[in-house]
């Protein structure tokens, strides 16, 4: 008979969440993730199958914490311009109010798994284009309405918020200084028009 687990798998990917965010994949052990999540080492195998398992899974919680709510945010059709301004201010709020100067995990990703790992590469790309369709549309209707000008094609400046975004997420990692961090955010969206 198969034993019933006996731990909140929720509570667990959101703590090796934030271990992976701390010390990246490679940086984080087995023992690191039983320390973190207060499960134990079969345990963790069992619900997960591996230490790439829960990874996939903090990945997943990741997206659904952070990328979903901001897509949301996105398409809740504000003023293109002022929704833009308030979304890299909400993000460095984000990065002041973490003490800890925990990465992203998407951009943690990229440098460390990126290359050997089909599946991470898979997470990230559906994650980064969720968000870079979503902050198309912002900017397409925000050039359509005059918000901003049609100088530049919106996908490109799409992909660039992505850039920026990921860009405050790492430079506040390093100086999580709201200041510096506002007036990269001013700087990009100076670069929209």
């Amino acid at each position: 008979m198969a034993r019933l687990r006996e731990f909140d798998t929720e509570r667990a990917v959101e703590a090796a969440m934030g271990a992976f965010q701390c010390n990246g994949y490679d940086g984080t052990s087995i023992q690191d993730l039983v320390e973190a999540t207060g499960v134990g080492r079969g345990s963790l195998y069992a619900a997960f199958g591996s230490k790439e398992g829960l990874y996939l899974a903090a990945m997943d919680r990741y997206r659904e914490r952070y990328a979903l709510p901001l897509v949301e945010i996105l398409r809740q059709g504000a003023p293109g311009r002022e929704l833009l301004h308030n979304v890299l201010v909400g993000a460095i709020d984000d990065i002041v109010r973490d003490g800890s100067r925990r990465a992203c995990l998407i951009v943690g990703a990229v440098v460390g798994r990126i290359a050997d790992d089909p599946q991470v590469t898979s997470h990230v790309r559906s994650t980064t284009e969720l968000l870079e369709n979503a902050l198309y549309q912002v900017v397409a209707e925000a050039q359509a309405d005059g918000q901003l000008s049609g100088k530049r094609d919106a996908r490109d400046l799409a992909r660039y918020l992505v850039m920026t975004m990921h860009g405050l997420r790492v430079m506040g990692a390093v100086n999580p200084d709201r200041a510096s961090l506002m007036a990269i955010a001013e700087a990009a969206l100076d670069a929209l028009d």
